[in-house]
């Protein structure tokens, strides 16, 4: 009785203390509200800081070109809710709570619990926001379109070429070939067949990205490289070629890409450049030119190849009259020009070139070049007629003077894509042209006749304007041209001297271009040398002392990769050296060449500026760009370089010191560039505006590039910017009214000005001060001005303010920013013309863009104000969160020109074009609103948007292509009608008051009111050209294309719909409960479905009797988390699937994949036949019972990969005599042509019974076995004996305690396992009972005894891979995951047989604690891991180090490890340790920047001290990590990410004193 009272007084003290405690705290609330609410507002007031940063670096991004990870979006808009309706909220409460109740005598208690409560759950919302707002990283760089295009003129539409063209994208299309070869003579238009195969491709949108390599005859891998990551958008932080290859691999396997490799002339190691090959899963379409078939065929093995030959006569002759022009056929020279044509060869560009000379040419000079080519050289290269050459010799006789000549022969040894402003210094420095002095009359002279070059045909257009290009047969007829006078050595590949001609060649050379050596001659005996142009990738090679000693004529050097020799200093004839990625020491000896003009040192390494530099008093141009590890220039030398005229230093150099402050030990100043006084371009970053002097002058600055500021987030790698001769960057701290006379001289010539970081001005510019500093200007860009209110302050004096010049304007990040020009200081009313941005006195007559971002203006235009936007193109507004207005309906008149229009992030706008009363007022409403040019709408995160416009209007949309509606919750149309709730439209995104004739690609996601997509009756011909369409989470939809519309979507190629909950048709053939259906016929050309988590979703088409509608050009379906979905075809659809290639059905509730009707019963013979069917996948389908409920026949004769696995319910396979119904294969007919096959236990065992012979399966090269679940199940080795041509096996989801073995010792197992192929590749996921891989004597060491990959994975009870030494010498890859019992990999012992091992993987494996073990006296092992180059170590919580033992361990070839959550590793290893080609360990795989301390044992050891492997952890258990209370109760944000922490566990953490704080 007592322990009962006792209890009962215990229990009844404990309820009385809880309620007494929450009383309590209620009672707090109500006496602490304004506390509350205190607390809660600082917090607000740091969320604001915090939200400010973060859209300051989200705005840096932005200006990169970059995207922002969209939960940095989210988290901003979760801070904007926080900071403004949140606070509202509580600031309602608050006055709520102020309010005092019973007629004013009594606090209102309630409203200050409500109140304090509601402060306090905010704040810790805040806090948490806070917390989550730590962004390392706000944007990643987006892909950019790689521009591949044909002008119209270089395609001519011949028949012949037609019929190839069509072959070659029939090539293209096939899933079954990987590469495509396109083969002839030079100029016979490969590259431009290929190219216009590119162009179609690209409108077809047949792949998600086509790059362009160029590979020449000497090919460069790196270059490729970067040509084909250009396109890609891609940046290499690897310096090796194998790091370049693998992340360029990496890349070009996550998307269907068509490579095009132009101008092979041998064998490419695809594989060394990065580009993967292999099937249609695992490689890219390639396609290829070449001037020879074998290359192609033995070389390349292209599957498919195409001859292109020369052109008939009669398309010759149309295309040389083409050029001509029709009045040649009139005139007396028709004899002469068929005769010449004919002359041409059919080669067109031959014809090309010719014509163009020709044309509008005197009748002598036809009979001249007639004659001229009736002898042709007698020069006859490879593959190409002598006449064809003599055609382009000829062109070239016929060059209008010896400076055009020369340039051209210079151009030809440039290479391809080769840049305008190397040549120029070439050209100057072999002085090609007479009667100029200055660089810029050089550059007009040389742009002069670079355009006479490309009129004449004989030069290309390049990739920019900056660039140029020219056609290899061309190339080379220039040299050989030039060897006849002037020959040139060229020779771009690795090589030695015996690859160099003969000495008495040598003496005779005139240019050198020599790439790729890896020795060279003590002396260079070239007495006639002018050209030298050298580059090694070799960091050893060194040229040697003497080797300049007999080339004293040589002009120009230029040398990559290579250190100087002391010979240097003999050549006194020098005019240019140029030296690009050397490592330089002292480079003084470069003062005494005193003829030099040119010095270009780019991205190279040197430090100091020698005072001898200051002795080159002849030079013209100095380039610095690029020299990151330049500091210092010495005061006295720039200012005795009293003849340069242009000097590039970008942010090379910044230490300038101000004037009066130099002395001999520190850097030059500014003041030293007043005594250049012939100095007209200038490339510089100057920190602070405040040293530049007083009496300095940019007057005579003709071209400039200046940054004035702090260049923390500036980029100098744009692109854009080299479009314009005169940029200026400023950081700026005052309105430019009051910047000095020296920088307002900038200013005022200034054709790109980018203003940025501007800080304490309200106001940039009076408006009587524009015309003074603004008329020039082409691109005006200001951002991160947070007290900005006005770009111009506003004057009675000035009635109207035009940016004449003006194309291209961006405001961005101004968040106080009201207008671009103030209002009137008297007038006290606010009018349209007050909130607008742009007021009707701002002319922009020639904008052609304009962006809007992160600013707070309400409206852009006031009346009439956008009268002078009629050439506006581009129009992008994001993050404008007051922007309540974009367009007003009479707007669109004056928008002719617009071709893209986005708007993003817009929070309060509610429709695009404005419907609002005051702009009615001025104009009348348009009933038809046109926008003929606009190609591109975007329209995301307009949370408040209900549509385009009211549906008083109807829109047209002639041109538009491309329209993306997305995250617009509140769309309810894109006419739409506010007003209406409830009539027939309601729901619908388009009606017939919208117009696309041309649209080819729809995507729509996250509309939440959307519940059909299109209204019954649509606009005449919208969506006819339809030809791709994605709809995404929209979760009201119901079906994608309802009954009688079909016809209009016959373009549709392709389909993506996922994740809509409420889904339940795709195609509704018939209207439901009527005995209605389509009656017209309907071809689709749909090619590809795909549809993803749709729970809801019954019928992809619904059933219908008719056979009118054909979807037979279906090629690609994937159907995957559809568990409502019955069946998929309807039985008159799967009747016409003959060019079905691949399909999917993952995880769905299927019963039968071809559903069976009442009237179908009457058919007698039913036949499905699937002849282009290669790749079937049936996962996860656990109600699948049969293919076609009644009896059928099918046929799969292009079967090649089948994976079959979680359809338990289904017979897969079935004997052709068994008669056994419902069988989806018969064994004797599929088998023999699969290349990939997936088999259960129990398909095992019936094909096992069948006895068939092993012929049966002589095609297969990947076997999977899967659901083995009786644990006493044994591996069916005697199974596997049967595919003798097997390279990969994998084992999944299975108990196998064994591997292989031996059932008995009888000889003839023994013998049998001889016969078993020996894989290449094998494969193990989820065989759980299995401790050891190989046991003495097992089957493996035989059937592994070429294995070059092993993965393991998810193999629970696997202790170690016991491997044994014969089995894995030739293995090269080895991934372990999730192997959660393995306490180590291998011993060292074991180890020595991984001689070729390239990549060891090792991840999440939790009690791992060594991953090569000791194993015993291992003092004779020194190098385990000869080949091992790439090595990762990923979770792995209990690793404490890579080897045990002590002896020496060497690494030769380690050149990658990235080392990421692996918190217990103190060290790498403790003996001795070699990694000589390892220079970071990477973090994270795209962590390319790395972490180094000098060595792999100092940097995990640093690692370790940084606490670094915490970091990225998502499962934490404090239990597991003692170590880790201490730093928990200090501060654990130091050390952990929680962005990344989903769980944890605390348990048995005595000394814990909080666990959240």
């Amino acid at each position: 009785m007592e322990v009962i009272t006792g209890t009962a007084s215990n229990l009844v003290a404990g309820v009385v203390g809880y309620l007494f405690q929450k009383v309590k705290r209620n009672f707090s609330y109500v006496c602490r509200y304004r506390r509350m609410v205190s607390v809660f507002e600082k917090k607000v007031e740091t969320l604001k800081d915090k939200r400010h940063g973060v859209l300051l670096d989200v705005d840096a991004a932005e200006k990169n070109g970059e995207n922002i990870y969209p939960e940095v979006n989210l988290w901003l808009a979760k801070a904007d809710k926080m900071t403004d309706s949140e606070l509202k909220e509580v600031k309602g409460l608050e006055n709520e709570a102020n309010n005092k109740c019973f007629i004013g005598l009594c606090p209102n208690f309630k409203a200050r619990y409500r109140l304090s409560k509601k402060a306090e759950e905010e704040a810790a919302a805040v806090d948490e926001l806070l917390q989550q707002g730590g962004f390392d990283k706000v944007s990643y760089r987006d892909v950019p379109r790689p521009i591949l295009f044909v002008p119209p003129k270089d395609f001519e539409d011949f028949d012949s070429r037609r019929l190839m063209f069509n072959n070659i994208m029939e090539a293209v299309k096939d899933p079954n070939v990987n590469i495509i070869g396109v083969h002839g003579m030079p100029g016979v238009g490969k590259t431009t067949l290929v190219r216009e195969v590119v162009r179609q491709v690209k409108e077809d949108k047949l792949f998600d990205s086509v790059v362009m390599a160029v590979v020449t005859h000497t090919p460069d891998v790196q270059k490729i490289q970067d040509q084909i990551a250009d396109m890609l958008g891609l940046k290499f932080e690897e310096q090796s070629m194998i790091g370049r290859a693998s992340r360029l691999f990496q890349r070009l396997m996550k998307e269907n890409i068509l490579v095009v490799l132009d101008d092979i002339w041998a064998k490419l190691d695809l594989m060394e450049v990065g580009i993967p090959l292999g099937d249609e899963d695992q490689g890219c379409t390639i396609l290829l030119t070449s001037r020879d078939l074998n290359v192609l065929l033995k070389d390349m093995d292209a599957k498919k190849n195409f001859p292109i030959g020369v052109l008939e006569h009669e398309e010759a002759w149309h295309f040389f009259k083409n050029i001509m022009g029709d009045g040649v056929e009139s005139s007396d020279l028709l004899p002469i020009a068929t005769e010449v044509a004919k002359k041409c060869g059919g080669l067109p560009i031959a014809i090309r070139t010719l014509a163009t000379f020709l044309k509008n040419e005197p009748p002598f000079v036809w009979e001249d070049a007639l004659r001229q080519l009736s002898k042709p050289s007698s020069s006859n290269f490879k593959g190409v007629p002598a006449t064809v050459y003599s055609t382009i010799g000829w062109s070239y006789d016929r060059l209008q003077s010896e400076e055009h000549k020369q340039t051209f022969l210079l151009c030809s040894v440039m290479g391809h894509n080769a840049s305008l402003d190397l040549l120029l210094v070439f050209a100057m420095g072999l002085g090609l042209f007479r009667g100029v002095s200055t660089i810029k009359e050089t550059r007009n002279k040389l742009l002069t006749v670079v355009s006479h070059l490309k009129a004449s045909c004989l030069l290309l257009d390049g990739c920019t304007n900056l660039h140029f290009d020219m056609h290899d047969l061309i190339s080379d007829v220039a040299k050989s041209i030039a060897s006849k006078g002037n020959p040139v050595f060229d020779l771009r590949r690795k090589h030695d001297l015996n690859d160099w001609p003969d000495d008495e060649t040598m003496k005779e050379c005139d240019k050198i271009v020599c790439i790729g050596m890896s020795e060279l001659p003590d002396q260079l005996k070239c007495p006639k040398l002018t050209f030298l142009c050298m580059g090694s990738e070799d960091p050893r090679m060194k040229i040697p002392t003497t080797f300049f000693k007999e080339t004293k004529n040589l002009k120009v050097v230029y040398l990559v990769g290579i250190s100087l020799p002391s010979s240097i200093s003999l050549l006194g004839n020098l005019r240019v050296l140029r030296l690009v990625n050397c490592v330089l020491g002292d480079i003084a000896l470069i003062g005494e060449l005193k003829n030099l003009e040119i010095l270009n040192i780019v991205s190279s390494d040197i430090e100091m500026l020698p005072k001898e530099i200051g002795q080159l008093t002849k030079l013209k141009r100095l380039d610095l760009r690029g020299c990151s590890k330049l500091k210092r220039i010495p005061p006295g030398v720039l200012c005795k370089l009293s003849r340069l005229e242009e000097l590039y230093m970008d942010i090379s150099f910044v230490e300038w010191v101000a004037e009066g402050h130099s002395s001999l030990q520190s850097n030059s100043s500014l003041a030293e560039l007043k005594a250049l006084s012939c100095l007209t371009a200038l490339e510089i970053h100057i920190s602070n505006a405040k040293i530049i002097p007083k009496d300095f002058s940019f007057e005579k600055l003709q071209r400039y590039i200046i940054f004035i500021g702090e260049a923390s987030h500036w980029d100098w790698n744009w692109g854009w910017v080299n479009e314009y001769s005169r940029t200026l960057k400023l950081n700026l701290q005052t309105s430019i009214s009051f910047l000095n006379n020296e920088v307002r001289v900038l200013l005022k010539k200034a054709e790109n000005l980018y203003i940025d970081e501007v800080k304490g001005v309200e106001i940039l510019l009076h408006e009587l001060e524009v015309g003074n500093y603004f008329q020039k200007l082409k691109n005006l860009h200001i951002q991160n001005g947070e007290m900005v209110q006005y770009i111009l302050k506003e004057s009675d004096a000035v009635q109207k303010i035009e940016f004449l010049q003006l194309e291209s304007l961006t405001l961005q990040g101004l968040p106080n920013l009201i207008s671009f020009c103030s209002k009137n200081e008297g007038s006290t009313s606010i009018s349209l013309q007050d909130i607008a941005l742009f007021k009707q006195k701002i002319l922009f007559p020639k904008l052609e863009k304009l962006k809007l971002s992160s600013i707070s203006i309400e409206r852009i235009w006031s009346p009439q104000a956008f009268c002078s936007t009629q050439n506006l193109t581009s129009l992008i507004i994001k993050g404008c969160a007051n922007l309540k207005n974009v367009l007003s309906d009479s707007m669109a008149e004056y928008l002719q020109h617009l071709k893209c229009l986005e708007i993003s992030d817009c929070k309060c706008i509610q429709e695009i074009i404005s419907t609002d009363k005051m702009i009615q007022e001025t104009f009348k409403s348009r009933t038809l609103i046109r926008f003929p040019g606009l190609n591109l709408l975007k329209l995301k995160g307009l949370q408040k948007l209900i549509g385009f416009c009211h549906e008083d209007h109807t829109v047209e949309f002639p041109v538009l292509t491309v329209l993306e509606i997305e995250n617009c919750p509140e769309f309810k149309g894109f006419i739409h009608d506010s007003t209406k709730k409830d009539i027939p439209t309601h729901g619908v995104l388009f009606n017939n008051k919208v117009a696309f004739p041309n649209l080819e690609r729809i995507t729509i996601s996250r509309l939440r009111n959307a519940k059909r997509i299109w209204y019954n009756q649509l606009h005449t011909n919208s969506f006819s050209m339809l030809k791709e369409l994605i709809v995404k989470e929209c979760d009201v939809l119901l079906n994608i294309f309802p009954p009688f519309l079909l016809r209009v979507f016959q373009r549709l190629e392709k389909l993506i719909v996922t994740d809509c909950a409420s889904l339940e048709q795709v195609f509704q053939l018939q209207v439901q409960e009527l005995d209605i259906e389509e009656t017209y016929v309907v071809h689709s050309q749909l090619r590809e479905v795909n549809l993803v988590c749709l729970p809801k979703l019954k019928h992809v088409w619904t059933k219908y009797r008719k056979r009118n509608i054909s979807f037979g050009n279906l090629r690609y379906v994937i159907i995957c988390e559809c568990w409502s979905l019955k069946t998929l075809f309807p039985f008159s659809i799967a009747k016409d699937l003959q060019q079905l290639e691949r399909l999917t059905i993952d995880r769905c509730g299927l019963e039968e994949i071809v559903a069976k009707s009442v009237e179908e019963s009457d058919e007698q013979d039913i036949f499905f036949a699937f002849n282009q069917l290669s790749f079937l996948k049936l996962w996860c389908l656990p109600y699948l019972t049969c293919f076609y409920q009644g009896m059928h026949r099918t046929t799969w004769p292009a079967l090649k990969q089948l994976t079959i696995s979680g359809c338990g319910r289904i017979k897969i396979f079935g004997h052709e005599e068994s008669q056994i119904r419902h069988s989806l294969f018969l064994v004797e007919k599929v088998i023999p042509q699969l290349e990939e096959v997936s088999l259960s236990h129990g398909d095992i065992a019936m094909i096992s019974d069948g006895q068939f012979k092993a012929e049966l399966f002589c095609n297969i090269k990947l076997l999977r076995i899967s659901c083995y679940f009786d644990e006493s199940a044994v591996f069916p080795i005697s199974f596997v004996q049967m595919f003798y041509n097997l390279e990969w096996l994998e084992v999944v989801s299975c108990n196998f305690k064994e591997l292989a073995t031996f059932k008995s010792a009888a000889c003839e197992d023994k013998d049998m396992i001889s016969t078993i192929s020996k894989i290449k590749k094998l494969k193990l996921n989820m065989v759980n009972n299995i401790r050891y891989l190989w046991k003495q004597d097992s089957p493996l060491d035989h059937i592994c005894a070429s294995l070059e990959c092993l993965e393991v994975l998810q193999c629970g009870n696997l202790i170690n891979l016991g491997l044994d030494l014969s089995s894995f010498e030739n293995l090269t890859t080895l991934d372990v995951w999730k192997c959660n019992k393995m306490s180590e990999l291998i011993t060292s012992f074991k180890a020595k047989s991984l001689v070729c091992l390239v990549t060891m993987r090792i991840r999440e494996c939790e009690m791992m604690r060594v991953v090569v073990a000791s194993g015993g006296d291992d003092t004779s092992y020194k190098n385990i891991f000869i080949a091992l180059k790439r090595l990762e170590l990923h979770f792995l919580p209990s690793l404490t180090r890579f080897c045990s033992g002590n002896y020496t361990l060497r690494f030769p070839s380690l050149e990658q490890v990235t080392l990421s959550q692996c918190p217990r590793m103190k060290n790498f290893y403790q003996g001795a340790l070699s990694t000589p080609k390892l220079h970071k360990v990477q973090l994270t795989e795209t962590d390319f920047k790395g972490r180094w301390v000098g060595g792999l044992n100092a940097t995990v050891e640093q690692l370790y001290k940084e606490q670094v492997g915490y970091r990225g952890l998502k499962h934490l258990k404090l239990s597991e990590f003692p170590e880790l209370v201490d730093i928990w109760s200090k501060n654990p944000q130091e050390m952990l990410d929680f962005t990344t922490l989903e769980y944890l566990e605390v348990f048995d953490s005595n000394n814990l004193k909080y666990i959240l704080f």
